[in-house]
């Protein structure tokens, strides 16, 4: 089998086999183990072995478990809270942005932001979201070893060792025009991503438990603002959100045809086979691969909570038609705030070139 089509049915099978088995066994929130599974298995490559697997559970507790020390500073000294939960979203930025720690700064961010806030109602609710995540990332990483198997990647080529040119000097070269003003540029777009939380946070700590879909995707959001520019923002955010709920509509009625688990896995598989293609290229397409990933990833955030409003005898398309408004409103906020940061910068750059 080509190792296109490999990659196509190995992340569909992960994601759809991580969703079946989380609600399976009725994890918090399982809507988290698709999302992992996506994640960690868009990128090519075998997956996580035991040692790293504890690792990365670990490294998800510590970042989490950060949002645990914030919770007593939010209920009783409230701009000292703040002001660390704004620094802690910068350095999520910055660790995403100038060191391209992806998962690190992922989970500091939510763990500053959706821990900490879910404490303020409920410290059960705030550990119970830790263990969602936590139980996501194993069942994501053991269902991404198991369909591993079946659709491995080509094993590795030697490589050939270059040899060492003796006409470049041993000694340290000095740091570069060209690598300061990308040293400035990383810190401005890791500002720009923490602005991009920061209100949603505020907005968050109003009703923990209505607006938590609404923080992860502006998690999301900063993470994707800070690898595009401004020029292409607004179809990179706007674009993938609303095709993100336009493809959780048709798969909710797709779902009511027949409500099963069987059924609910089936119809994922068959809407990540077509992200999957999309992502790996195999359906043209002239979005990048971080379009598709971003529109799926919004499907399952605005799709797993109708799944458990349902459940809970909620009104389910009110909740829908909130949330919905909700993540457009957020991302509109996100683009507006990219083009007005873009906009003050330039301007400032302006003046100081003048003078």
């Amino acid at each position: 089998m080509h190792i296109q089509a490999r990659r196509i049915f190995r992340l569909s099978f992960t994601a759809a086999l991580a969703l079946l088995v989380a609600y399976a066994i009725s994890t918090p929130l399982p809507f988290i183990a698709p999302l992992f599974a996506f994640f960690l298995t868009a990128i090519p490559g075998p997956p996580l072995g035991t040692k790293k697997l504890l690792g990365l559970v670990l490294l998800v507790m510590i970042t989490l478990g950060m949002g645990l020390l914030l919770i007593p500073l939010l209920l009783h000294f409230q701009l000292t809270a703040l002001l660390l939960v704004l620094i802690g979203l910068y350095l999520s930025s910055y660790l995403t942005v100038n060191l391209s720690k992806n998962l690190p700064g992922t989970f500091l961010a939510i763990g500053v932001t959706l821990i900490s806030a879910a404490g303020t109602v409920n410290d059960s609710l705030a550990t119970t979201i830790i263990q969602a995540l936590v139980l996501g990332i194993i069942i994501a990483v053991i269902c991404q070893s198991l369909i591993y198997q079946l659709f491995p990647e080509d094993p590795p080529k030697p490589s050939v060792k270059p040899l060492a040119d003796k006409s470049q000097s041993s000694e340290p070269q000095k740091e570069s025009h060209s690598e300061i003003i990308g040293a400035v540029q990383s810190n401005w777009i890791a500002i720009r991503s923490t602005l991009i939380v920061f209100p949603a946070y505020l907005l968050l700590l109003s009703n923990p438990m209505a607006y938590m879909p609404i923080i992860m995707k502006a998690v999301m959001l900063s993470q994707q603002a800070s690898t595009i520019d401004a020029k292409s923002a607004g179809r990179e955010l706007i674009g993938s959100t609303l095709l993100g709920g336009l493809f959780a509509v048709l798969f909710w009625f797709a779902l009511g045809l027949k409500v099963n688990l069987w059924m609910f896995f089936l119809w994922m598989l068959l809407f990540t086979l077509f992200f999957s293609c999309k992502i790996y290229q195999l359906i043209a397409t002239r979005f990048p691969a971080s379009f598709w990933l971003n529109t799926a990833v919004t499907m399952l955030i605005m799709l797993g909570p109708e799944v458990e409003d349902i459940a809970n005898g909620k009104d389910v398309y009110a909740a829908f038609f909130s949330r919905a408004v909700l993540l457009i409103l957020i991302t509109l906020y996100a683009l507006l705030a990219v083009y007005f940061l873009e906009y003050i910068k330039s301007r400032y750059n302006s003046r100081a070139y003048s003078h």
